[in-house]
C-alpha cells in the first residue's frame, strides 16, 4: 500500500485507496495460494492495507491478524472485514502477543527503506514459530523503472533533484538478508507483471497521486501539473494501451522458512 522514510509522504485514505488501487490485492490473490493457509493456523499479515488478503487467508480456515502503520487503512479493514483482527502497528517494532505459523506480506516491504529492512526481518523472525514460513511479494529490482525515470527526468529539467523512495531488491540481495536472519529460502522469483491502472486516461496521474507524493513535495500545483503532463507524453507510446495505462511492475516473490 508502500520508500525517504518508511511510509509514503501522503496520508493514506483507506476508502480512496480501494477505489483507485484495487489491483494491489487483486493481482496478488494467487500469493494466498502460495501461502496455502491451513485450518487452525495463525497467520500474521504484515502491511495488510485494507485487509482483503487478510480476509482471504481467514476464509481458508486460518486465524488471520493484519498489521499496518496507517490508521486509516486499519479502520477501513476493520469495517470491511470484522471477522479478522487488525492492529495498528509498525512492522519494524511490532511485538505480537503470540507466535504465528506463518507471516504473509503483499506490496508492503518495498515501502520500508534499506536501512530498516533488518528490523522488519527481526520482527518476522521473532513472530514465527520454529519452522514457520514467511511468504511475501514486493516490488523487485527494475520495478516501475519507466515511470520513475520519466518523473525524475521531468523534475530534473525544472531544476529539482529527486529519486524514488522505494526499496526494490534483487533476488540475491534479499535472499542473503533472509539467510542472515535465520531463514532458509525455499523459493524466490523475479518476474514482470504489467498492471493495468484504473480509470482510463486518468490512471497514471491517479497512481502518482496515490504513490508518488514524495516526488512532488516542493512543487507548486502548476509545476506538478506540468510534470505530470510531461510524464504522460513521454510514456504514452510505451505504457498506454487500449485506453488504459499499464504500469511496468516487476515483482519479487519468495517463500522462506525459519530455521
Amino acid at each position: 500500500m508502500p520508500d525517504s522514510d518508511s511510509t509514503p509522504t501522503n496520508e493514506w485514505d483507506g476508502s480512496d485507496y480501494d477505489a483507485t488501487c484495487g489491483f494491489v490485492h487483486e493481482e496478488a490473490t494467487d500469493l494466498v495460494d502460495v501461502l496455502d493457509p491451513q485450518p487452525g493456523e495463525r497467520v500474521l499479515d504484515l502491511g495488510c492495507g485494507t485487509g482483503h488478503l487478510t480476509d482471504a487467508i481467514r476464509e481458508r480456515g486460518a486465524t488471520a491478524v493484519g498489521i499496518d502503520s496507517a490508521e486509516s487503512m486499519i479502520a477501513e479493514a476493520r469495517e470491511q472485514h470484522p471477522e479478522c483482527k487488525f492492529v495498528h502497528a509498525d512492522a519494524r517494532a511490532h511485538e505480537p502477543e503470540q507466535a504465528f505459523d506463518a507471516v504473509f506480506s503483499n506490496a508492503a516491504l518495498h515501502w520500508i527503506p534499506d536501512d530498516d529492512q533488518d528490523a522488519v526481518l527481526d520482527t518476522v523472525a521473532d513472530a514465527l514459530e520454529p519452522g514457520g514460513r514467511f511468504v511475501a511479494e514486493c516490488g523487485g529490482t527494475g520495478n516501475v523503472t519507466a515511470i520513475t525515470t520519466a518523473v525524475e527526468t521531468a523534475l530534473a529539467e525544472r531544476g529539482y533533484d529527486t529519486a524514488h523512495p522505494w526499496y526494490f531488491p534483487s533476488i540475491g540481495a534479499y535472499a542473503s538478508r533472509l539467510e542472515a536472519h535465520g531463514f532458509e529460502v525455499r523459493m524466490a522469483e523475479l518476474f514482470d507483471r504489467p498492471t493495468m491502472l484504473e480509470h482510463g486516461d486518468d490512471g497514471l496521474r491517479e497512481w502518482l497521486d496515490t504513490f508518488g507524493d514524495h516526488f512532488f513535495g516542493p512543487l507548486s500545483a502548476a509545476e506538478r501539473d506540468a510534470v505530470l503532463t510531461d510524464v504522460e507524453t513521454e510514456l504514452r507510446d510505451e505504457l498506454f494501451r487500449d485506453g488504459s495505462w499499464v504500469a511496468d511492475y516487476r515483482r519479487l516473490r519468495f517463500v522462506a522458512v525459519k530455521s
